[in-house]
C-alpha cells in the first residue's frame, strides 16, 4: 500500500468513527427537545421521564466496560458492528413503541450498544495510528460532543416538525452505512486463544452501577443529608461499596478480568481516572447554566439556551486544536491550561454578579477549557499506557470514571442549589464547590508526566515492540 492509498484508508477510517460515535453524541443532544412530546403521547409523570433518561445510563456504563472488554477479545470490528446494531435496534425500538415499557426497554438497549461505541472507536486509534497522528485523530472525535450539541437542536426542530419518532429513525440508515464500513474498513479477530470470560466479575459489575444508580436517584434534593440515612440512597452506597470490594477481589484472580487490576499499577492510568471523574462532575453542573441565566438575568428559558452556544462552539473549535497540540507541547500542559480556564469560569459564576457579556466570554473560555479535559488528551494518556489486550478496556474504564463523576456532579449541585431559597445564592454555593473539586483536578494534573517523559516512555515502548 502507497502513502497516498495509506493516507486515504486512514480518512476513511476516521470518518467512520467519526459518524458512529457522533450518533451517540447526537441522541444525548436532542432527546431533551424530544421529552414533551414522548411525555405528551405516553402520559408519563416527571418521575417516569427521569427514569426514561437512567434507562440509558445504567447500559451505558455497562457497556462501556462489557462491548469495551469483548473488542479486546474479539477484535474491534465485530464490537463496533455489534454496538452499531444494538444502537439502532433500541432506536427502532423506540420508534414502534406502544407503552412506556418499550420505550425503557428500547433507551436500555440504546444505551448499551452506545456505551461500546466509544472505547472501539479509541482502541482501533490506538492500534492503527503511531503515537503522533494519535492525538489528532481523537482530537477529531472529541469535536463531535461540540458539534452534537451545535446540530441537535436544530435537527430536534427540524424533525419535531413531523413527529418525535423521526428523531431516532434516522438512525437506522445511518447504522446500516456504519455497519457496511465496519466490515470494510476495521480490523478482525486477532485469532488469540479463547479465554474463560469473567461472569462473576459481569455480575458484580451489574449489581453495583446498579446501586450506585439507586442510591444517587433516590436523593432528595430538598433533603439531600437527610436522604443519605434512608434504605435507597444509604442502603444503596453501602452495597455499592460492598459490591465493589468483592468485584476487586474477583478481578485479581480471573483469567480474563473485566477490568485488569494491572492497568492500575499506572500511575498515569490513575491519575487519569481521577481527573476523568473530576472533570465530568465539573462538566456536570453546565446541565444547570440555563437554570441560573434564568434566576440570575431574568432570561427566558429560550434564549438561556441558545446563550450555552457560545461556549459550545469554543468547545467544538478547541478539541481538534488540543489534539494536534498533543505532539508539540504534551498532555500535562495541555490539562493545565485547560483546567485553569474552566476554573477562571467557575469562580465567575461562583463569586461575582453575572451580566449577559461576561457569561458570554467566559462560556467561551470554558468550552475551550473542556475541549482539552474531556477530549484527546486523557484518552491519549491511557492508550499510551495499554497494550494491545487491554487497549478497549482501559478505554471503557475512563468512559465509565467520566460517567460517574458526572452522575455524582449532577446530584451533588442539583441538591446544593435547592437547599436555598434563592436560586442564585443556591447555584453559587454549588459553583463554590465545583471551584473545590477543580483546585483538586489541577493539583493532580500537575502530578502528570512532562512532554519529554512521554515521548521517552513511547519511544522505548515502540523499541520493545519491535524486539
Amino acid at each position: 500500500m502507497t502513502n497516498k492509498d495509506s493516507d486515504i484508508s486512514t480518512k476513511l477510517l476516521l470518518a467512520l468513527l467519526f459518524t458512529g460515535t457522533l450518533m451517540g453524541a447526537l441522541d444525548l443532544a436532542i432527546i431533551g427537545p424530544a421529552l414533551p412530546d414522548i411525555q405528551n403521547d405516553f402520559g408519563m409523570q416527571e418521575r417516569e421521564m427521569a427514569g426514561l433518561i437512567n434507562a440509558y445510563t445504567l447500559p451505558q456504563m455497562m457497556g462501556a466496560l462489557l462491548l469495551a472488554k469483548f473488542s479486546d477479545r474479539v477484535g474491534a470490528r465485530l464490537i463496533y458492528i455489534v454496538s452499531i446494531v444494538l444502537f439502532a435496534l433500541g432506536s427502532l425500538l423506540l420508534v414502534v413503541a406502544e407503552n412506556s415499557t418499550m420505550l425503557y426497554v428500547g433507551r436500555a438497549v440504546q444505551g448499551f450498544g452506545a456505551g461500546g461505541v466509544f472505547p472501539a472507536a479509541a482502541s482501533v486509534i490506538g492500534a492503527r495510528l503511531p503515537p503522533h497522528k494519535r492525538g489528532p485523530a481523537l482530537g477529531i472525535l472529541g469535536m463531535v460532543w461540540g458539534m452534537a450539541f451545535l446540530v441537535g437542536p436544530i435537527l430536534g426542530g427540524i424533525f419535531l416538525r413531523f413527529s418525535w419518532q423521526w428523531l431516532f429513525a434516522i438512525n437506522l440508515p445511518i447504522a446500516a452505512v456504519l455497519v457496511f464500513g465496519a466490515i470494510k474498513l476495521l480490523p478482525g479477530h486477532n485469532g488469540s486463544e479463547p479465554i474463560r470470560f469473567d461472569i462473576k466479575g459481569t455480575l458484580l459489575l451489574m449489581c453495583g452501577l446498579s446501586a450506585m444508580m439507586l442510591a444517587v436517584t433516590s436523593v432528595d434534593s430538598r433533603a439531600p443529608l437527610e436522604s443519605l440515612t434512608s434504605w435507597p440512597v444509604g442502603g444503596g452506597l453501602a452495597l455499592m461499596a460492598v459490591f465493589a470490594a468483592v468485584f476487586w477481589r474477583i478481578e485479581k484472580s480471573a483469567d480474563d478480568p473485566i477490568v485488569r487490576p494491572s492497568l492500575f499499577d499506572s500511575s498515569q492510568i490513575r491519575k487519569s481516572c481521577i481527573i476523568s471523574t473530576g472533570v465530568s462532575a465539573i462538566q456536570a453542573g453546565s446541565i444547570f447554566l440555563p437554570t441560573l441565566l434564568v434566576a440570575a438575568l431574568g432570561v427566558s428559558t429560550a434564549n438561556a439556551s441558545f446563550l450555552l452556544l457560545p461556549g459550545v462552539l469554543g468547545a467544538t473549535i478547541g478539541a481538534p486544536v488540543m489534539g494536534r497540540l498533543i505532539n508539540k507541547v504534551g498532555t500535562r500542559l495541555i490539562l493545565i491550561c485547560s483546567q485553569v480556564l474552566v476554573l477562571c469560569a467557575l469562580s465567575v459564576y461562583a463569586f461575582t454578579e453575572l451580566t449577559m457579556t461576561t457569561f458570554i466570554l467566559v462560556s467561551i473560555l470554558s468550552g475551550i477549557g473542556s475541549a482539552g479535559l474531556v477530549g484527546a488528551p486523557l484518552r491519549y494518556i491511557v492508550l499510551a499506557e495499554t497494550g494491545s489486550r487491554d487497549r478497549a478496556s482501559a478505554q471503557g474504564l475512563l468512559s465509565v470514571t467520566s460517567s460517574v463523576g458526572r452522575i455524582f456532579g449532577a446530584s451533588a449541585v442539583g441538591a446544593v442549589a435547592a437547599s436555598t431559597t434563592d436560586a442564585v445564592s443556591g447555584f453559587q454555593a454549588a459553583f463554590t464547590g465545583l471551584v473545590v473539586i477543580g483546585f483538586m483536578v489541577l493539583a493532580m494534573a500537575l502530578t502528570l508526566k512532562n512532554h519529554n517523559e512521554e515521548l521517552a516512555d513511547a519511544a522505548a515502548k515502540e523499541v520493545a515492540e519491535a524486539a
